[in-house]
């Protein structure tokens, strides 16, 4: 495992950045292909939502299927060590009243190994 302080912030937020793009584009599969084998997506300090891989991909097919025009906005981002938080601005559709969300991608070396979202 790579020293965190090795991986540039720079770098951790462009990967955090490019999952919301492949999340905007209803890119499961490319938005998985950025975590860990083993990562998940929780609550902040709570229930793991969607786990594994696979569990995130399904998760997120799922949810694309029920909200084909759901949309991320990154409003700020942050990086220190091997976090990197995204405070965004989410709409399930163009119509839909959008709420924020504050996301806390934690990385393993240059892959994301868990997101909590705090809302």
């Amino acid at each position: 495992m790579a020293d965190a302080q090795q991986i540039p912030a720079a770098n951790r937020i462009a990967t955090a950045h490019a999952m919301i793009e492949r999340y905007n584009a209803q890119d499961a599969d490319g938005y998985v292909a950025l975590m860990t084998e083993g990562a998940c997506e929780a609550t902040y300090r709570g229930a793991v939502l969607r786990e594994g891989r696979e569990g995130v991909r399904s998760g997120l097919k799922a949810i694309f299927a029920e909200f084909p025009g759901n949309r991320a906005e990154i409003l700020t981002s942050y990086a220190l060590g091997d976090t990197v938080v995204l405070h965004e601005k989410v709409a399930r559709s163009p119509e839909a009243e959008p709420f924020e969300v504050m996301s806390i991608y934690s990385f393993s070396d240059d892959k994301v190994d868990r997101v909590e979202f705090i809302r």
